[in-house]
């Protein structure tokens, strides 16, 4: 008895193919998502916010003493704020939230402690950068950020003049 005819075999592989091709494209699908667009900005706040309330809580070693209770609750305020990014991060990411800060220091920053001069100048950046992203976002993270601008500029134009 002769072979199957090409034919077959042809529709065999192209099956197979098929198949192969549809588990890859499965497989890709399970893959992880790409980040979302926003979470290089989310992330750029988180760090300021965290370094700004570690600023803050340098400068209280140093301050007049009119000015350790405002650079304390600028202090607690960043460290909320670094709290809510980091939440949002991790719902937008769907990962869990950490707590954990990475603070870095060095020998000179060490040597010389800052000044409330030096936490205005950070919480005006801070605030000028959070007004901007606001402003390029929509929804709860343009609020979240919108709040954080105005509780910085507050910070800085009223509890430290």
């Amino acid at each position: 008895m002769p072979s199957p005819p090409p034919v077959v075999s042809r529709r065999r592989v192209l099956l197979g193919t098929a198949a192969l091709a549809a588990i890859g494209v499965a497989g890709a699908a399970c893959g992880k998502p790409p980040p979302p667009p926003d979470l290089d900005n989310l992330n750029a706040q988180l760090d300021l916010a965290r370094s700004d309330s570690q600023l803050a809580s340098d400068a209280v070693a140093t301050a007049k003493p009119e000015m350790k209770p405002a650079l304390s609750v600028i202090a607690s305020d960043r460290s909320k704020h670094a709290q809510a990014l980091s939440d949002e991060i991790a719902r937008l990411t769907g990962t869990p939230s950490t707590s954990t800060s990475a603070t870095t220091t060095t020998s000179a920053a060490q040597a010389t402690p800052p000044t409330t001069k030096d936490v205005v100048a950070a919480l005006r950046k801070s605030a000028d950068s959070a007004a901007q992203l606001a402003a390029q976002l929509s929804g709860y993270r343009a609020g979240l950020l919108g709040s954080i601008a105005a509780s910085c500029t507050a910070a800085y134009t009223v509890a430290l003049v």
